[in-house]
């Protein structure tokens, strides 16, 4: 056990963990952040994504060791001051999901792409979040909701 200290949704926090311990685990288990969820265990689903420094990352393959020091977000992390993140906002509206166990992953992906491309096309949603995978199949909301939150976003 290692005493590792993590930056999560912008707060400094101390856990005690294994520095092999995946990430997803430490946010599940060890800090009660359970918005992340576990889907695969193998980095291709995308249920587990967060970001790290910005950058979205399969939370399920990264060892908690190698988080430290970087900036993590979650789906947790994403709402500001009590209003949703326009993402979050976006896939109410268009009602962009049924099940809802992926919407995590898919909020928190589309999230990575607009902070790197604020007004994308529907080729670049589409690349972005194929590793996110939707059992429900609501794709096209998904897309839509993207774009609605891009250009909310936009508009700021």
């Amino acid at each position: 056990m290692s005493r590792l200290v993590l930056t999560v949704n912008g707060a400094r926090r101390s856990v005690e963990a294994p520095p092999e311990e995946s990430l997803l685990s430490v946010l599940r288990d060890r800090l009660q952040l359970t918005g992340t969820k576990y889907g695969c265990g193998e980095g291709q689903c995308g249920a587990c994504t967060v970001l790290l420094d910005g950058l979205p990352a399969r939370s399920c393959r990264t060892q908690v060791s190698e988080a430290a020091g970087k900036k993590i977000t979650t789906i947790e992390g994403l709402a500001k001051n009590g209003r949703l993140h326009p993402v979050q906002a976006a896939f109410l509206e268009a009602e962009a999901f049924q099940c809802g166990y992926c919407t995590p992953g898919m909020i928190v992906s589309a999230v990575g792409l607009l902070e790197r491309i604020p007004d994308p096309g529907e080729e670049d949603v589409a690349k972005h979040l194929t590793g996110n995978i939707c059992r429900c199949g609501t794709y096209p909301r998904i897309l839509a909701a993207v774009k609605q939150a891009a250009q909310t976003m936009r508009k700021k």
